[in-house]
């Protein structure tokens, strides 16, 4: 017992220490957002800007359309996440509760393409994406991402744990599979769907590379694109850089604290199985 407590105790530093130096860089981001562009490029200076300033959240919507943006990324991260959130629910309970010849090959197959780097398939992609006259669009956005494999793994194995007795009874009651997918199982991996929902969203709110690619409206591009114009050709607007990026991250905090208790059961379970 002794044994065992020292280890929790110095588990318990080690988680301390980890998180704070994740957190730090964040705060002092948060903190040099108030700051003036003289005071963050000073060597020495302190942690706490002198003087403090707002001046860098004011003149963020003149700097570039900050609101559309966001509004752009919001709106394609939420799209994005519902549709792979119900195509993912959907495969997972085929390859968890279905029975049909080639099942195990097929969903080897989809769990493969885990393992090819997401650089490898983006020219293929660019080039088939632009032969349909997609760019420009936010179809070409949303697309790629209404399928997940490893959203389709993690049903799969939330899923498997649900009876298949409740499902039979559920067929002798005359519900179809698709009534027995909207009433049972869905409402059965609310902590699945939480931990997705999270992972998703967030891919989806910092992806940079792809949009980047296919959108050349500015009206149209996404917010982490848009916040490259803080980069000038002679500097770097540090504080409206930061006072953006700091707005930028609200979203993801939300997101987690909304489902943080759904996220850490999600996880639990899929690791579990």
């Amino acid at each position: 017992m002794k044994a065992r407590k020292i280890g929790g105790i110095i588990l318990t530093a080690l988680l301390f220490v980890a998180t704070i130096i994740t957190i730090v860089p964040f705060i002092w981001m948060f903190i040099s957002s108030f700051a003036p562009n003289s005071e963050i490029v000073k060597v020495t200076g302190g942690l706490f800007p002198r003087p403090s300033t707002i001046d860098n959240y004011v003149s963020i919507q003149a700097k570039f359309n900050f609101m559309r943006l966001f509004a752009n990324s919001l709106v394609v991260a939420v799209l994005k996440t519902a549709i792979a959130i119900y195509t993912s629910a959907v495969l997972g309970y085929v390859f968890s509760k279905m029975r049909f010849r080639g099942r195990n090959l097929l969903f080897g197959i989809v769990m493969s393409t885990m393992m090819i780097p997401w650089a490898v398939t983006i020219i293929p992609q660019y080039e088939m994406f632009t032969k349909w006259g997609l760019q420009d669009t936010y179809t070409s956005l949303v697309l790629p991402g209404i399928i997940s494999a490893f959203g389709i793994f993690l049903f799969r194995q939330s899923i498997s744990g649900i009876s298949d007795e409740l499902i039979e009874a559920a067929k002798l009651d005359g519900a179809s599979d698709l009534r027995i997918f909207h009433s049972i199982i869905l409402p059965m991996s609310h902590n699945t769907i939480a931990a997705l929902a999270i992972f998703t969203f967030l891919w989806n709110w910092e992806d940079y590379l792809w949009p980047f690619l296919m959108i050349t409206d500015e009206r149209k591009q996404l917010l982490a694109v848009g916040l490259k114009a803080f980069n000038g050709q002679y500097g770097t607007d540090y504080g409206g850089l930061f006072a953006a990026t700091s707005l930028a991250i609200v979203p993801v905090i939300i997101v987690y604290m909304i489902f943080q208790k759904q996220f850490i059961a999600g996880i639990a379970t899929g690791s579990g199985k």
